[in-house]
């Protein structure tokens, strides 16, 4: 976060106040030296979001070994500004061909792309696991509780990764939604627990690009604080991701594979 002065009027009478705001910085991302993305971000956990953006934008699908990761640039207030990821030429994926060619702006994790194919062939993902109504509630409020940035700035989204037993795998903060959720994803593989994150939950909206990085990190449930787009329905059912909407309080709106979801 970054304090900023500025002048607040409430009831006609205005203070200065000191403010502080979620840091959103600009991230470029090389592939073999070669650039592949610029993204906008909250800077942090720089080799999470790269390793997480590979993978869901289907570059490097290795579950189980991590590409070389390095900073190359920073900017004057120490941000990462540059990296570059060293990938076997053989295990580059298709994605490499769909690269950006724009700036990806915080709000929209399809921007700047050269094409977009929205044509999905795959297989469903396979869940005999039940999620507990009350278990997901609980893990909203844990993930709430550790959301420091928003409590100060209001101006960041968060993404966690759960298990439906109610532990809380990891969780991050973004300017961008899609970044917490790349972000997410990346500290899984880096740790090496993608195969025990059974639930992906965010803060905002769910649209396509969501639901595809929840598909491509095998991730059977998908819970959000607000509403899904009719596209994000439509692909969780055929990818076999249960989608939940508006969990707020004591309330949720089950979309697809509502088999898996039990009451608490």
């Amino acid at each position: 976060m970054q304090s900023v002065k500025a002048l607040k009027i409430q009831q006609g009478i205005a203070s200065e106040v000191e403010d502080f705001l979620t840091v959103e910085e600009i991230l470029s991302i090389s592939i073999n030296g070669e650039s592949y993305t610029m993204t906008m971000r909250t800077p942090g956990n720089e080799e999470a979001l790269t390793r997480g953006i590979l993978l869901s934008e289907d570059v490097y699908n290795d579950l189980h070994t991590n590409p070389v990761f390095s900073v190359i640039e920073k900017n004057e207030f120490n941000y990462i500004t540059k990296v570059n990821v060293d990938i076997p030429e053989e295990k580059i994926g298709k994605g490499i061909l769909t690269k950006r060619n724009l700036v990806s702006v915080s709000s929209c994790g399809m921007c700047g792309k050269d094409e977009m194919d929205l044509t999905w062939v795959g297989e469903k993902i396979i869940c005999h696991q039940k999620l507990n109504t009350k278990v997901l509630h609980q893990l909203f409020q844990k993930m709430s509780a550790l959301q420091e940035n928003f409590k100060y700035s209001g101006g960041s989204h968060a993404s966690a990764a759960c298990t439906v037993a109610g532990e809380l795998l990891v969780m991050h903060e973004d300017i961008g939604r899609h970044n917490a959720v790349d972000k997410v994803i990346g500290s899984l593989l880096l740790e090496n627990k993608l195969e025990q994150a059974q639930i992906l939950l965010v803060s905002g909206r769910v649209s396509y690009e969501i639901v595809n990085k929840c598909y491509r990190a095998g991730i059977p449930f998908l819970a959000a604080v607000s509403a899904p787009s009719s596209m994000a329905v439509r692909y969780c059912q055929q990818m076999g991701i249960t989608l939940l909407a508006f969990c707020r309080e004591d309330k949720m709106t089950v979309y697809t594979q509502e088999e898996r979801v039990e009451q608490g």
